[in-house]
Formats: C-alpha cells, structure tokens, sequence
C-alpha cells in the first residue's frame, strides 16, 4: 500500500504496516468513518498488499503482478465481497450465508484470503448472527474487512470481534489531489474542495455541470413566494435516483441536495440579521434576500435544524422519499405572519 494510493489516511496505514510487521495482523477489521472519504478504496488496496505475488516491501503492492491486476479488476478469485443489493435496506441473510460459505473455501491462488463487507451499517439481526461464527472463528489465512460509518451501528456482539480502525475525511490537500487525480479540472478545484466537505466521493459528484443545474433549479424553486411541492420532489428524486440502484450513490445526491439548501438558509439568515455576505453570488443576491425578509431569522433558523436533521435521516438508512417530502413541506409551509 502506498500513500499515494491512499491519500488522507496516513493513520489507518501506518497502524496496520506496523500489526503487520510485528505478526499481530488482526482477522477481522471495522473500517468506521463517513462515506465517501476512501474506506473501500483502502480496503481493496490492503488485499491487494495481502495478495500481491511480488510485494516490494511490508505490506505493500507491487501493481504489476497479476495478482494486483486481479484485485484492481475485482476478478481475484481470493477476495470475496458482499453488499446490500439494489433497492434493499438491509444485507439479507442468504447473500451472507453465501458470503461465508465462499470465504470457508481454501485460497485459490495463495494462502490467504480477503472477505469484505461492504455495507456493514446494512446488518439486520438474521443477517448478523449469520456471521458471528465466521467472525468468531475465521477461516485460516483470511482477513475480514467490514465497511461502517460509525460503531454505535453495529451490534455488541458484532463490534466486540473486530479491531477498530477510524477513518477521517482527508485534508484539503489530500482532498485536492484525490481530485486532480480523478481528473478535475484545475479550474475547478478550489470550488469542489471547498463544498465537498472532506469526502473525494461528494467531490467527484459535484464535478458535473448536471448537479449545478439541478442544484439552481431546487434553490430558485424552495425559496420562490410558493414552492411548488411536487414539481419539488420531482426533480429531487430524479437527481438522486439517476444514480443508479446503489442506494449508497443515491444518499451522497440526496444529501448533495440538503448540502445546497443549508448553504441557501445560512446564507438567508445571515442576510436577514444584517449581516454582511461577501460571498453571495450576485445571480442569487435578489431572490435569498427577498426569502430572507419573507421568513426572517427565527423561520430560517428553524429550517437549518430540520435540514440538519433530514441530513442526519439520509446518514442513518431513512428511506430517501420519505425525508424529501419531509424536507419540503417546511419549505412550502407558509411564512409567519409578523404582528
């Protein structure tokens, strides 16, 4: 593994290239951080350090050797992966039964093998007593990797047979090189890093043309003198949903759309206390003061907390109609009526 590979996550590195050089490299392991900052990324680049034919140094790839070639194509027939499928909420026990049956079989190729977990934050009770028995006895030569945002969503039983390892969203520097890398425009760059809020996944989204126009289309929309509710919705949920069926592609778009109206509430507030706003865009000068005098501070602090927490819902699996509808009946509801 390679910094470069795995930029912003110096710690997490440094923590397993010394486990593994001692010989205490754990069987199972929590990737816990929030999404889209690189965790799966790390993951695939660790078994590619585990798997590699002609590894240059300690737990480290060389990206040469078919082996890597295998795990960068996910057709290693040594690493074994299981996610919540489309349209579900929850890892559904037979996809986990089949799961561990795979990761039981001897290795293919060496004398290891990875089986990652994906959508960990997914296990419903079925699901997770299905894999207790492989967590508490895992397979000789096998490093298990589960992918979650937090540790208070697993189970005690679950947590209790994993080494924990935090992930943080990389820095702004680390962030603007993820970018680059991925092919951002330098022009681009300052703007993306700035909104992206530590995740290289928000950041890659926000670098479509499409995503401002939608984004323009919500803005002039919520704070027009009456919303229109379900022209609304629509294009929301037509944002998110042209994400595909990976329901972890359709919360970082939904959660796009709530980054952008907390933007325009703070922005509305600060205007409706008096305060200066430099950076305001002059495009949307007129209309976010217009529904800053409509609502006023205490309106447009109550919509920052609903946003919050709507936020916090997408974060916690809530089923993504559900908190849209949610999110625009307080934007549609009228403003208060000043005595």
């Amino acid at each position: 593994m390679s910094r470069d590979r795995v930029r912003g996550h110096d710690a997490p590195l440094s923590s397993l290239r010394s486990a593994y050089q001692a010989g205490r490299l754990g069987q199972a392991y929590l990737f816990a951080g929030p999404d889209g900052i690189g965790k799966r990324l790390f993951a695939k680049e660790l078994a590619k350090a585990l798997l590699c034919d002609r590894p240059p140094g300690p737990l480290a790839a060389c990206d040469d050797c078919p082996a890597c070639a295998q795990v960068e194509a996910g057709t290693h027939p040594d690493v074994f992966a299981v996610r919540t499928p489309p349209g579900k909420h929850e890892l559904p026990i037979e996809d986990i039964r089949e799961f561990t049956a795979r990761v039981a079989m001897k290795p293919s190729r060496g004398g290891r093998k990875v089986g990652l977990v994906e959508t960990a934050d997914d296990f419903n009770n079925q699901s997770a007593n299905a894999f207790l028995k492989t967590l508490e006895e895992p397979p000789p030569g096998s490093v298990l990797i589960l992918l979650a945002t937090d540790t208070d969503r697993q189970l005690p039983t679950i947590l209790s047979r994993c080494q924990v390892v935090r992930f943080a969203p990389p820095g702004p520097a680390d962030l603007r090189a993820v970018l680059a890398d991925n092919g951002v425009e330098p022009d681009r760059l300052d703007r993306l890093v700035r909104l992206a809020d530590g995740s290289p996944a928000r950041g890659l989204t926000l670098n479509d043309d499409a995503v401002w126009a939608v984004r323009k289309r919500l803005l002039d929309g919520v704070t027009a003198p009456r919303p229109n509710f379900a022209a609304l919705a629509e294009a929301w949920q037509g944002f998110y949903e042209a994400a595909g069926k990976d329901t972890a592609a359709q919360r970082v778009r939904a959660s796009l759309v709530v980054g952008f109206l907390v933007g325009a509430v703070q922005l509305a507030l600060r205007l409706s206390v008096g305060a200066e706003v430099p950076e305001l865009d002059p495009d949307e000068a007129g209309r976010l003061r217009a529904f800053a005098d409509r609502l006023g501070p205490d309106r447009l602090a109550e919509l920052l907390d609903r946003l919050v927490d709507a936020d916090n819902h997408i974060d916690r699996r809530a089923q993504l109609p559900l908190v849209v509808e949610a999110v625009l009946e307080q934007f549609t509801r009228p403003p208060p009526v000043r005595v």
